[in-house]
């Protein structure tokens, strides 16, 4: 049986604020420049929380791993934007190399594309995760209806490609609005950003994204990193080539075990 969804304290803050300006409207007419203030202050709110990707005011959001996973000493390497045919398959390599699993966030469009490389990241051990089919800039600014069928429909193009349901969804950019925790609770999906970013798909800067990746890493961190839309660097390599050897050694080094998402939720 499906568990009820249960709004986030903050949307239930704001049902109250909308509620209370209308009432208060209807009680007292000439209070009304207050009780716009007031939505207006609550739809600031809102707002700045969709675009505060590790934010929790909306909903429950994956921003770490458990404890139980940090305890193991397991890091989680989230990989966006893909499949690309250029770079995917060298980003697979390196993994396997490293022996090291990762959580790919492909758009359902791309997929569509590519089936067969989206089929090999499964089959070699690593996730595929739902991106969005779209991955529309304007993913923030859709309706109910419009992201349910965005979402949807690209679980059922991974599923059907892959034989594996996503687990987790990302936003493109990570920026959402409050309709994103309802729709992901009616199609059973987990929402999950990262503890930290490189902005890899606009620096192509090697050793900055480096840094970004590894100042303060450490057990239980949800990395971000791209394989579609990777900036490239001076030599016209996609940064993430660049940098994901270096980083996968850095890992060994520190004794951190990358691993998929659903495997760090066991």
């Amino acid at each position: 049986m499906t568990r009820r969804w249960t709004p986030s304290p903050t949307l239930r803050a704001s049902a109250a604020v909308h509620g209370a300006a209308l009432l208060g409207t209807l009680a007292v007419p000439a209070a009304w420049p207050w009780a716009a203030g007031a939505l207006l202050a609550n739809h600031a709110v809102l707002v700045a929380a969709g675009l505060w990707p590790s934010s929790h005011l909306l909903g429950p959001n994956l921003t770490r791993l458990p404890e139980a996973a940090a305890r193991r000493r397991e890091i989680a390497l989230t990989i966006d934007d893909g499949p690309d045919p250029a770079v995917t398959p060298r980003v697979l390599d390196l993994l396997d190399a490293a022996n090291a699993r990762a959580s790919f966030f492909c758009i359902g469009r791309i997929a569509e594309q590519h089936p067969a490389l989206c089929r090999e990241i499964v089959q070699r051990g690593h996730r595929v995760e739902n991106h969005g089919f779209a991955h529309s800039n304007a993913f923030s600014l859709f309706g109910p209806g419009r992201m349910r069928r965005d979402i949807a429909r690209a679980q059922a193009a991974l599923g059907d490609i892959t034989g594996q349901a996503p687990r987790f969804f990302r936003a493109t950019a990570g920026l959402r609005n409050p309709f994103l925790d309802p729709v992901l609770h009616g199609l059973g999906l987990e929402l999950a950003t990262w503890t930290r970013r490189a902005y890899d798909t606009r620096t192509g800067d090697p050793e900055r994204v480096f840094h970004r990746l590894t100042d303060r890493l450490g057990p239980g961190d949800i990395v971000l990193l791209h394989d579609g839309h990777a900036a490239r660097t001076s030599k016209g390599e996609p940064v993430i080539l660049a940098v994901l050897p270096r980083l996968l050694q850095t890992l060994a080094e520190r004794q951190l075990h990358p691993v998929t998402l659903t495997h760090a939720m066991t």
